[in-house]
């Protein structure tokens, strides 16, 4: 395998290829040079277009000054779909407002059509969204994602039909709520969790792995609040950076439970509490904003 890549990789001079980590859904690879290395994600049979999306991303990324790898090349060999990138160098701790102003910066990306969507779909290796565009956040988020992901999490039999309709409920503020919210499309990252940035030697903040869309910057906000990776410093800088609007304490829970369901449907039943939770604290919440 190695002499063969070696060989039609888009750099010359390749000296190994060595597997590091990368991800739960595509191999990945550290591509040695004699000049400099780079990172190569590998799916394994499919068409060199799996990549369009993130190799898309990371183009719009690169054209507004955003820190994060630069696309090398893609395409496919021995059937198999790659993207290469620049290799980006890990230095540890950083300053986490420095990442929230990257942040802010990226949400100040808007679609000129004022749509929500993306050129692309959203393709994994076990969940995919059609990313199709549409003057409507609500349409993008809550019939494009959330729905796909509850019909997802029936069809595996993770869900009683309790939960079936505690969703429903949920799904009626979630419509309600963006209903009422003025939103607008920014570039947004679209798989914040902490696990998709980094600070690199110099102390910088990077972002990597995206999965790319023009949707409600909320969006990016309530995904980190998922797992617990970004501190108070984050959150601070970013209302001073880009202030969200009234409201969006209730909305970022959306984005929350999106991550949650994903995780579920994804890797199955530990995080049906997680789930389970998310649906309560929305409910007990606008039941509150409603006395």
């Amino acid at each position: 395998m190695k002499d063969q890549w070696k060989e039609k990789l888009p750099v010359d001079h390749i000296k190994d290829i060595r597997p590091v980590s990368g991800g739960d859904v595509n191999k990945a690879f550290k591509v040695i040079t004699e000049d400099e290395p780079y990172f190569l994600l590998v799916q394994r049979h499919q068409e060199a277009d799996f990549f369009a999306a993130e190799q898309a991303g990371l183009n719009a990324f690169e054209e507004a000054e955003i820190r994060a790898p630069r696309v090398i090349g893609n395409g496919q060999i021995n059937g198999d779909a790659y993207l290469l990138i620049t290799y980006l160098e890990a230095g540890g701790r950083g300053d986490q407002r420095d990442l929230a102003k990257l942040m802010a910066r990226l949400h100040q990306i808007k679609q000129p059509e004022g749509q929500f969507g993306f050129d692309y779909p959203h393709s994994g290796k076990d969940i995919n969204f059609d990313n199709d565009w549409t003057d409507s956040w609500s349409q993008l988020f809550i019939n494009q994602r959330m729905d796909v992901l509850r019909d997802g999490i029936v069809e595996q039999g993770l869900w009683t039909s309790e939960d079936e309709r505690q969703y429903d409920a949920v799904r009626e503020v979630m419509v309600k709520a963006l209903a009422e919210h003025e939103s607008k499309p920014s570039l947004v990252h679209g798989d914040m969790w902490g696990g998709n940035h980094m600070f690199l030697t110099d102390g910088s903040p990077a972002l990597f792995d995206p999965a790319p869309f023009y949707g409600d910057r909320e969006f990016d906000i309530g995904v980190t609040l998922g797992f617990g990776a970004f501190n108070q410093d984050f959150y601070d800088e970013y209302a001073r950076q880009y202030p969200l609007a009234k409201g969006a304490s209730l909305r970022l829970e959306f984005y929350r439970l999106y991550l949650l369901m994903f995780h579920l449907l994804k890797f199955g039943s530990m995080y049906a509490r997680q789930v389970d939770r998310a649906m309560d604290r929305i409910l007990a919440q606008a039941n509150e904003s409603s006395l």
